[in-house]
């Protein structure tokens, strides 16, 4: 349960900021959350700051290509559609700045937000950081993703329809995502390093019933192998030492989610797996901070939901905001 407390309206030793570092709302994060919270900062008309990182988009700018956002019936490339964001959001908000986060201090208002080269305030902040998904760290990942590997069966799947493919993992996101490619793909290989799926009772149950979904027990995949695009892993089983190649032209892997929510850590209240606890109004532990997107909720990691978040967000926060200043007046 989210702890509300007052939050001092200035800490005694702050110094003031200088108008042009001083703002309504800065949002931390340059995925979709992030840019559709700016998007809506602008329309608010709040004096808003946009910390987006290097990379718009977060990352759909990684993906292949988007067919399931609305307005594009046609798809769109994952890296279009980031771009359309930002433009969009440049349009509105009063600042974006592509720099990297490395402090914060929640402990009053206005709250202190530091990058590398320089120090912001906010009357309220927005979250949106997103979770990333842990790579396997072998050859061929990297150089293949996009091109055959994937995290996201979701975005990613219609385009494996009557191939074969890999999922990586045995937790409840590697199974539901393997059942999802099912629809597609006409065999759905699924490798876990141990010997019975981590996955929920009733997710097992669909996955050895499906006849599509074979499983591959104790083993690691060590290398993605490919030439242009993907064309199979190399698979090694951890009792026997022995060693295979599986033939697949695509590989999806679920092998857990990292929270971007280091910086947050004594600031705000995370849960066990180290997200942002926030509620239904996307309120953080700390009045006027709020949480959208992944950061929050990475149980659909979907580009549309991600949106939709941060336009609430930042309708919370400027409710937030104009109450505060109806109790300061």
């Amino acid at each position: 349960m989210l702890d509300f407390k007052l939050t001092p309206s200035r800490r005694e030793d702050q110094p003031e900021q200088a108008e042009d570092q001083a703002y309504d709302l800065i949002i931390i994060g340059g995925g979709p959350a992030g840019l559709a919270a700016a998007i809506y900062a602008g329309r608010a008309a709040l004096k808003a700051l946009l910390l987006g990182g290097v990379t718009p988009g977060g990352q759909i700018a990684n993906t292949d290509r988007v067919e399931n956002y609305p307005g594009f019936p046609e798809g769109i490339s994952g890296a279009e559609l980031a771009m359309r964001f930002q433009s969009q959001a440049e349009h509105f908000v009063a600042k974006l700045a592509n720099d990297f986060v490395t402090k914060v201090d929640f402990s009053a208002s206005p709250f202190v937000v530091k990058t590398h080269s320089e120090t912001y305030r906010g009357r309220a902040v927005i979250v949106a950081t997103g979770a990333f998904p842990r790579r396997l760290g072998v050859p061929g990942e990297k150089e293949y993703f996009g091109r055959g590997v994937s995290t996201c069966a979701t975005c990613d799947g219609f385009f494996y329809k009557d191939r074969r493919v890999v999922v990586v993992g045995g937790g409840d996101s590697a199974i539901d995502e393997g059942l999802f490619l099912t629809k597609f793909a006409s065999e759905v290989t699924v490798i876990h390093r141990r010997d019975e799926l981590r996955a929920t009772k009733s997710l097992r149950e669909r996955a050895f019933a499906n006849p599509k979904m074979r499983f591959v027990w104790d083993s690691v995949v060590e290398e993605i192998l490919g030439e242009d695009t993907v064309t199979g892993v190399k698979a090694r089983n951890v009792k026997t030492g022995e060693t295979s190649v599986i033939e697949a032209d695509g590989v999806f892997v679920y092998v857990g989610l990292i929270p971007g929510t280091k910086l947050f850590e004594g600031q705000l209240e995370l849960n066990e797996q180290g997200y942002i606890v926030a509620d239904a109004h996307q309120r953080t532990s700390v009045p006027g901070v709020f949480a959208a997107g992944d950061v929050h909720s990475p149980d659909f990691r979907q580009v549309v939901i991600a949106a939709g978040a941060g336009a609430k967000a930042v309708i919370e926060a400027d409710r937030y905001l104009a109450e505060a200043a109806g109790a300061d007046a």
